[in-house]
């Protein structure tokens, strides 16, 4: 069960970093000008994104294990 649950958080994670990168794409396809502002707090969500992701992926990871 804890393998799948592992499974299940890299795809959740996986999913929401796409989303992240492509509305962060259409934002600066519609303001060029805030690219900069944008593209950071692309990469700080994403961040985020991931580690959680990668706390939930140890977590059933651990549950398969103990």
């Amino acid at each position: 069960m804890g393998a799948i649950g592992a499974g299940i958080a890299a795809l959740g994670a996986g999913i929401g970093i796409g989303m992240i990168g492509s509305k962060a794409t259409e934002s600066i396809a519609r303001q060029p000008e805030a690219a900069g502002d944008i593209r950071s707090a692309m990469i700080l969500t994403a961040a985020f994104v991931e580690g959680a992701a990668l706390f939930a992926i140890v977590v059933g990871l651990l549950d398969k294990v103990l």
